[in-house]
């Protein structure tokens, strides 16, 4: 009695196309500008609306929520897979967002 070993059935309708180098090499040069802005912020001197802390710290945050987001998507490849993934992450960063602003406001950071 021989028994015949098959390979399970796998979907290939789920599959995607990977991405191509350049789309790659695009989100890199954002992620770049990025972060040439957020140093920037540093160097209160460069840019004069940046003198003021809260406009300073908004951007910072909304630069770390973009900067999270495109590399999470593009690189950890997230938008390829279950949304519920994507949904996690998300829920991590605002959370982390959150006691971040709130450990800020213990601090009396904002005054």
């Amino acid at each position: 009695m021989s028994e015949t070993l098959t390979e399970p059935h796998v979907d290939h309708d789920d599959a995607h196309e990977h991405p191509s180098d350049w789309a790659y090499i695009k989100i890199a040069l954002i992620l770049a500008v990025f972060t040439g802005i957020e140093v920037l912020t540093y160097f209160e001197s460069a840019l004069p609306i940046f003198e003021n802390t809260s406009v300073t710290i908004a951007t910072l945050m909304f630069l770390m929520v973009v900067k999270f987001y495109l590399v999470a998507t593009w690189f950890m490849h997230l938008r390829f897979d279950n949304k519920i993934f994507s949904q996690l992450f998300v829920g991590g960063l605002i959370l982390a967002t959150g006691v971040y602003v709130i450990a800020l406001a213990a601090f009396e950071f904002w005054a």
